[in-house]
Formats: C-alpha cells, structure tokens, sequence
C-alpha cells in the first residue's frame, strides 16, 4: 500500500481519535458508534462513495477504532484506513446482526454507548432493532460529539480546501465565459463541471445556477433555459477536493447591465468588506452578522434579511452541505483559528460570498476571483 492512499497521517488520525476518546471517558462511556459518514472519515480515514449504505465506526474509550463495513467495500477500507480492525457483511447477512455482533465481541453485551442518532444514515428501524439485540446497554445520544471537533480544522485539512478554491475559480471563469445569449443553463453547466474537475475538483457541482426570473430565488439548478440578453445569473461554484468544500458567488449580465445594477454589486462588495474586517479569533459572530444585514437593510435593499451570513464548511459529504455551526442575529459563539467559512450576501438577485479561513490574524480569503458584477 502506498502512502499517497492516505488522505491525513497517521498521527493526525490519532490525534482526532484521541480527542474523541478523552470526551468519552469524561462521560463515563465506553465507546463511540459512529454512523455519520463523515465522522467514520474524518476519525479513521476510510472513504468509499457507497457511504450511504450500512456502515459504522465504533471508537473505544480506549485502543484503537473497529469498523463495520460491507464486504465490497474491504478494498477502500484497506486503501483508505489507517486501522485495520473491521467486520465485515455480505448481502446475504442482516447487516445489523453483524454490527450487533461486533458490538458484543468488542465491547460486551452491557457497554455505555454514545451513538449518533442524528445521523442520517441511521434509519429508525434500525435503531430500534439495535436496541432491542443489545437490551443490556445504555445508549445516550452522542450529540454533536464529532462534529464539533470538525469545526477547527488542521493544516492538512485547509490545504484541500484551499486547492478545492482553485476549482471554484476555474468552474466561475467557465461560467462567465459561457454565459452568453443563445446558450443554455445546460450548456453553461457542462462547461462549469468540467472545469472544476480538470482543477482537481473530485464532484462536478456546479450549485447554484440560474438565470431570469429564477436567479431572483436562491438555490436554483440549471435547466434548458435559454439565456437571454438582460438575463441576471446566479452562480455559486461548489467543487471539493478530498471532499473539503471551499465554493463562491458572483453576479452575471448577459450581455448588458444598467448603471442601478453595478452600483448594488459595489454596495454588497463595499458590505462584505466590512464584515469580513471584523473577523477574527475570539469576535463573536453576531457582530459581522449585524454588518452584514445592517448594512443590506440601511441601503435600502430589502425590507427584511432573514438569511444566515456565516457557515461553516470543511469535510461534508452529499446530502449534507454545511457543517453545523452558522451565524444569525442571536448567535453566541465566537470566532476560532482553524475554522473555515462559507460567508454571503444577497440582495436582489445578486450574491456576492467568499469561503474564508480564520487565524490568529484575523480571517484570509481562500477565493480569489475578481470581485464585480460580470458582464459577458
């Protein structure tokens, strides 16, 4: 097995696992049941694209990880995964039977377990089937356990997504680039997924695309629509590497934009400066969230902004796209080195967003695209 089969070093790996395990014996557990699939990765470094199916990582307090995995996949795990435990179904076998199984093997038939009910690939037929083959044990919810570790992000970590960016550019320049009358949004999103992935992005995107009346409306896809001189585009590049996201907005004319238009994307760029300044460690978030609707709201671009203006991203894998922490009006929490955030503005169609790192400095820009209204 090379080296280059690894996303992380093997120290890394235990670091995270060390982590975890310190917060489990603080709460008197015996044992993490890891079903997010980004928990099982980011802790053990395996990674398959049949994430979805049935598949768990069980974290000691103590000792190292054992996975439960389906047995086409022992090639990913054995390429990917930097422990080697593992038990293994076939799709002849009741998946759960063998994960109960390696439960009681590892841990006994009566273990203190903190397990991930939120995660979606745990159904609630199965949850309930776990509890009834393990009547011994004491399952408490593990919460936010992983996910809240994730959100500081290592050095390693911000590489991919600082290369993800890379993508994001390329995928935006296609996009402007195609953008023209007589294409479609169709045409425009093969252009931008090709970029993206010629850039090193491992999915194709693109995210946000739309154009007339739907770029009027956030989260639209691309369709047959024909484009159209006067047409307004929404554009968000969402490409990962290693699956750690960095992604970004910019506004579209096609073919021509009125005076009104350039002066609201110099408005929303002149906001997300403002805001962006005022990042930095130990800065509670509502404080850059308050310039960023203060600033949409006393220009006169809305009568109200419900949006949230900050979220983090890092290690997501589809449907999931964000991690848990975001900022709104009431937030409490504070800035930290190592976090990294999707951060946005929308006003009228138009959206204007960064991903950005947080350091002791402050906060830096992994996107560097021109920032202005395009024309193309």
């Amino acid at each position: 097995m090379s080296d280059t089969d690894y996303w992380f070093t093997r120290a890394e790996h235990d670091q995270r696992i060390a982590r975890v395990q310190q917060i489990l014996r603080s709460r008197g557990q015996d044992a993490l049941i890891a079903f997010m699939p980004e928990s099982i990765t980011w802790l053990t470094g395996y990674f398959t694209r049949a994430y979805g199916g049935f598949q768990f990582a069980i974290i000691p307090a103590s000792g190292e990880p054992f996975v439960v995995l389906r047995d086409v996949e022992k090639f990913h795990f054995d390429r990917t995964s930097h422990y080697s435990d593992c038990a293994l179904w076939s799709d002849s076998d009741v998946p759960l039977q063998i994960g109960v199984q390696a439960i009681e093997r590892f841990l006994g038939k009566q273990p203190k377990l903190a397990v991930e009910l939120s995660a979606w690939t745990l159904s609630v037929t199965n949850y309930l089937a776990l509890k009834d083959a393990l009547p011994g044990a004491w399952i408490e919810d593990a919460g936010s356990m992983v996910a809240a570790l994730r959100l500081i992000k290592s050095p390693a970590e911000v590489a991919f997504q600082r290369r993800a960016a890379r993508a994001a550019e390329a995928g935006m320049q296609a996009g402007i680039d195609s953008a023209q009358a007589g294409a479609s949004e169709r045409d425009m999103a093969a252009s931008i997924c090709s970029a993206m992935i010629l850039q090193g992005s491992d999915l194709p995107g693109p995210g946000v695309l739309s154009s007339g009346e739907r770029a009027f409306h956030l989260h639209g896809s691309y369709s047959d629509r024909i484009l159209e001189t006067g047409d307004l585009v929404q554009l968000e590049t969402t490409p990962n590497v290693r699956q750690y996201h960095a992604r970004f907005m910019r506004p579209m004319k096609v073919g021509m934009a009125t005076d009104a238009e350039y002066r609201l994307a110099e408005t929303l760029i002149d906001i997300q400066d403002r805001a962006l300044a005022a990042v930095a460690p130990g800065v509670c978030a509502a404080v850059p969230d308050a310039i960023y609707r203060e600033g949409v709201l006393g220009a006169g671009l809305g009568f109200e902004y419900t949006n949230k203006t900050f979220y983090s991203v890092g290690l997501m894998l589809l449907p999931n796209s964000g991690e848990m922490l975001s900022a709104v009006p009431e937030s409490q929490w504070v800035f930290e080195p190592g976090m990294v955030f999707h951060s946005y503005v929308l006003a009228q169609g138009m959206g204007m967003s960064e991903t950005v790192h947080v350091h002791e400095g402050g906060c830096e820009r992994l996107t560097h695209f021109p920032r202005q209204l395009f024309v193309t």
